[in-house]
């Protein structure tokens, strides 16, 4: 019988995690309770204490830490012991689950815990803040967040719905991945599963691009998973790469590099185009829409942008057009990061738009900020690394053809 960890803070929320428990249990599952509580004993019986929750950290003087008893320094320590915790079980196939209810706190410790585990692996978070920004709970994963509508502080006749309603969600969660795990119920043939995986960054401006790309790329033989360069897209990207399960890399929409210099609101983080360097990936990268930088509506444009050429993308995204002194800057960083590769790497340029918008005619062609980026690349990257100019706009199907070829010769 598979097993769900039902983790949580029972110095406070007890009584709603054994409700939880039991609503595992009677959906046909075997419930392992886990208490990361640090502010009092707890009110129900765990099957793993907190004590040896914290244990798992590993961290030296961290009775010390915890007889403090200052919140912040609570929380943050017992999401990384919990996330080893966590880690371990699953990877001894202990536990084939996780679900948690929390506030703030618990919230906190316990999507900690669940990003330490894989892709694919089911999580399930039921929380008072799922109904507002959740990316610094959820991260690069695929934790699934559950508003908790009324506050987790007792049950009453709506939580305890809700908590069923968890429950069961959980509960087919893990039913689909235990038949994943022993093929009764196979998502993918054993062909597919031996294919080499791509990752391929796109945007709604270079479509065209990466839509003929991949088909190039599958017609090969490939598996290609195309991530929206939107910020949290690229992240996930980066991250998946690093985990060693990727075979290439198409990058060919660098655009939040752009929006991380000049204050855009898709940035991925200075480390977007890191993780193929580190782990030695063949990459194949590309400048698209690195002429755009993204922002909301019009009245959300820094008062700084003034005088800016923007485009209306749509009612709720602006995008305003780069500048030749930032893509110089955006050139450099960018060869900055290719040149710790280990891997074959090469950078294909297309010297008639960056993005359909920025070809010939488009709102955003500017001749001038392009060749300020393209300049700037060939100042900065390592000699060694090809830096192939194409006659053309980035989605004409001949660049993106050679975009595909290209990295099938890397790999």
């Amino acid at each position: 019988m598979p097993t769900i960890a039902i983790l949580g803070t029972f110095d406070t929320k007890g009584p709603e995690h054994a409700f939880l428990a039991e609503a595992v249990r009677r959906k046909g599952h075997e419930p392992l309770l886990i208490n990361v509580g640090t502010f009092g004993p707890p009110t129900i019986r765990p099957d793993i204490a907190a004590e040896i929750v914290a244990a798992a950290a590993d961290e030296p003087g961290h009775e010390t830490l915890l007889a403090r008893r200052d919140r912040g320094e609570c929380v943050a320590f017992m999401g990384r012991a919990a996330a080893k915790l966590v880690a371990r079980l699953a990877a001894q196939e202990r536990i084939h689950g996780i679900i948690s209810l929390g506030g703030g706190g618990g919230t906190a410790i316990a999507t900690a815990a669940m990003r330490a585990l894989p892709l694919g692996f089911p999580k399930l978070m039921v929380s008072t803040l799922a109904s507002g920004q959740t990316a610094p709970y959820v991260g690069t994963t695929d934790i699934v967040m559950m508003p908790a509508i009324v506050d987790v502080a007792g049950l009453n006749r709506l939580s305890r719905i809700l908590y069923d309603n968890a429950a069961g969600a959980i509960g087919g969660l893990v039913t689909a991945a235990e038949a994943r795990r022993t093929g009764a119920a196979a998502t993918r043939t054993a062909s597919e599963s031996e294919k080499p995986l791509i990752v391929a960054s796109m945007f709604g401006n270079t479509t065209a691009c990466v839509t003929e790309a991949k088909r190039v790329l599958e017609e090969a033989g490939y598996e290609v998973l195309v991530f929206a360069a939107t910020g949290n897209g690229g992240r996930t990207m980066e991250a998946l790469i690093a985990s060693g399960l990727v075979a290439g890399v198409l990058d060919l929409t660098t655009t939040e590099w752009a929006d991380e210099l000049v204050g855009g609101v898709l940035t991925a983080g200075p480390e977007r185009l890191d993780a193929a360097a580190k782990t030695g990936v063949p990459a194949v990268v590309a400048p698209g829409c690195l002429d755009m930088v993204n922002f909301g509506e019009p009245t959300t444009v820094p008062a700084k942008f003034a005088g800016r050429r923007l485009y209306a993308h749509n009612p709720q995204v602006t995008l305003m057009r780069t500048t030749p002194e930032e893509n110089r800057e955006l050139g450099r960083i960018l060869a900055e990061k290719l040149n710790r590769s280990t891997a074959p790497v090469t950078f294909l340029f297309p010297r008639r738009g960056l993005s359909q918008i920025g070809a010939p005619g488009g709102p955003f062609h500017d001749a001038a900020a392009d060749d300020a980026l393209l300049a700037s690349l060939r100042t900065h990257l390592r000699p060694d690394i090809p830096l192939i100019e194409y006659d053309g706009p980035i989605n004409d199907p001949a660049f993106a053809q050679l975009c595909a070829r290209t990295l099938m010769q890397l790999m």
